[in-house]
């Protein structure tokens, strides 16, 4: 596993005018953002605001009018972008017979892995599942992990590659709260140590309050862009979650 560089600062992912429509109506409209490497930024917003529609359009699988762009500001070039991806959910047979090294090995290598277990790429896969406390993981099945240890396993994929981009779809719905502790700190140790940009759509509020850079609150636009404390008190934010200031929000857990 090649060594972990401080975030350069030197990226971003550029979204102009990004506007989506489905079946006649307008799901999001004129979404402008800036989103840099190194930092998390939190999209929230009600359901049905267009969050999951936001990631859908970046990661291409929807349509969309306006431009995203990965932009080098060091040298002004464009290249493709890589981005990993955590969904919200993901439907494994309880009964499968698949384990953790076979998900990822068929995931990052070109060879099947029913052929032969390589040595190298077994302990390639153990050194990136360390990083999210999941190296014991690897021989178990995919069908039995709690949904705390298969969000590991996801995180593990998702950045193995070393995306510019990582995107996360409410990933730890249904996590206890161990579970969610442990998820932020490793978000913490991926803005510290990987070299991307990191966008998280999530409802939890309390947690972005602690852990985002940025937070964006959206609703088919974007409403409020900033610190944690700069969208928690704006009156976008209070009409939508209610009346609750940044310092009550403090004290809630």
């Amino acid at each position: 596993m090649r060594p972990y560089r401080k975030p350069c600062g030197l990226h971003c992912i550029k979204v102009s005018h990004l506007g989506v429509e489905l079946d006649g109506q307008k799901i999001l409209e004129d979404i402008n953002l800036h989103i840099h490497c190194g930092k998390l930024s939190v999209i929230i917003g009600k359901n049905g605001a267009g969050k999951s529609t936001l990631v859908r359009a970046i990661l291409g699988e929807i349509p969309y009018t306006g431009t995203i762009e990965f932009k080098d500001i060091k040298d002004g070039h464009l290249r493709k972008m890589k981005v990993g991806y955590v969904p919200q959910k993901v439907n494994i047979d309880r009964d499968t017979p698949v384990s953790v090294y076979d998900m990822i090995a068929s995931y990052s290598s070109r060879v099947p892995v029913f052929l032969r277990k390589s040595r190298k790429e077994y302990a390639r896969i153990s050194e990136h599942l360390a990083v999210f406390e999941a190296q014991e993981l690897i021989d178990r099945q995919v069908g039995k992990l709690s949904g705390g240890e298969l969000q590991r396993v996801l995180l593990t994929m998702a950045v193995m590659d070393y995306p510019n981009l990582l995107i996360m779809d409410e990933p730890v719905s249904g996590i206890d709260k161990n579970g969610m502790e442990l998820f932020y700190k490793k978000i913490e140790y991926l803005k510290e140590h990987y070299d991307m940009a990191v966008i998280l759509i999530s409802h939890d509020l309390e947690y972005v309050r602690r852990y985002a850079d940025e937070v964006i609150l959206l609703d088919s636009r974007i409403l409020a862009r900033g610190t944690p404390r700069e969208v928690y008190d704006s009156k976008e934010f209070k009409n939508i979650f209610g009346n609750v200031t940044y310092e009550e929000k403090e004290g809630l857990l």
